[in-house]
């Protein structure tokens, strides 16, 4: 772990450098609480030992400025100073450092305290990822690691609120593997989910890094395109409906070929109508013009693209 000491004193910060070294940490100094918090901005060290008493800028002063910031995670912090009434405690305390050491200090103390500090926030960090962890649960589908229906729904919510604020078209894109049935009916449900992570893989690959994708449900899969009008929807689909092409999948008979149907609907074909009275900007319709567009493909003959048209908005 990476240690930051503030102290005025070149020896008192010799000398806690060359002790917090030999202890295994790694030690930046600085001479002043500015200088301290120039380091800590643009190093984001999570554990300073401070004086209180510095020119430019004191320690109390260092640590408002370090609670201030909206950091990414916490910085634990010790103050040492001559300074030991219970008034000065008060005060250091409620300027946000963690704890208080007097000088002069036990060294063995002091090393005590710093490992309180790191199993603060090595305890951070274990949070946090349980926490991205849980997050991940709440917003991916378990077996293909794209979005799941609910996060598909957030994201695509305010990529049309943001298409119908700055008047910039969005298309949905919605994918189904064709003859899913029989690959489950023929080959088990083993090979149907390889054949869905093979899917999702396929799209993951090739969407671009702003689009959403996600699965929608069963053997369907929605994108979601912002800034997409349905010509460059249509050549998005072309693209991934060839790279399905290109899959294979591997069962006891042999080699299985994957195919997939598209269906396309975009805002931009209601950007001359009133925001206000668009119903191209609720998402239930788009989707279910999307829908419409994928079963026109299926009628059609599967493994191709089709948007959706209506005549009112010709």
């Amino acid at each position: 772990m990476r240690i930051l000491i503030v102290d005025d004193d070149p020896v008192l910060r010799q000398i806690l450098q060359t002790y917090m070294s030999r202890a295994g940490y790694d030690v930046a100094l600085a001479e002043n609480g500015q200088a301290a918090l120039d380091i800590w901005e643009r190093e984001t060290i999570r554990l300073v030992i401070t004086d209180w008493m510095m020119p430019v800028m004191d320690g109390p002063e260092l640590i408002r400025r370090i609670r201030a910031v909206s950091a990414p995670a916490y910085t634990y912090i010790i103050m040492l100073t001559a300074k030991e009434s219970k008034g000065d405690v008060i005060y250091g305390l409620e300027a946000g450092a963690d704890d208080y050491l007097t000088k002069p200090f036990n060294t063995g103390e002091l090393r005590a305290r710093v490992k309180i500090g790191e199993r603060i926030l090595n305890l951070e960090n274990r949070l946090n990822q349980t926490l991205q962890q849980m997050e991940e649960l709440a917003t991916l589908d378990s077996l293909t690691g794209l979005l799941n229906r609910r996060a598909l729904y957030t994201h695509a919510e305010a990529e049309l609120s943001r298409s119908r604020r700055d008047r910039n078209p969005v298309s949905l894109m919605m994918l189904d593997i064709d003859h899913f049935k029989q690959v489950n009916d023929r080959h088990g449900h083993l090979i149907g989910d390889k054949a869905l992570r093979l899917i999702a893989d396929t799209l993951k690959v090739n969407k671009r890094p702003y689009d959403w994708a996600g699965r929608w449900g069963g053997e369907e899969f929605l994108l979601v395109l912002p800034n997409t009008d349905e010509s460059v929807a249509v050549t998005i689909a072309e693209r991934m409906r060839l790279q399905i092409l290109d899959t294979h999948l591997s069962v006891a008979t042999g080699v299985l070929q994957l195919n997939a149907s598209f269906g396309i609907a975009s805002t931009a074909s209601g950007l001359g109508l009133s925001a206000s009275t668009s119903e191209l900007y609720h998402l239930d319709n788009l989707v279910a013009r999307a829908d419409e567009a994928l079963m026109q493909a299926k009628e059609l003959g599967r493994n191709r693209v089709c948007v959706f048209r209506s005549n009112d908005l010709a």
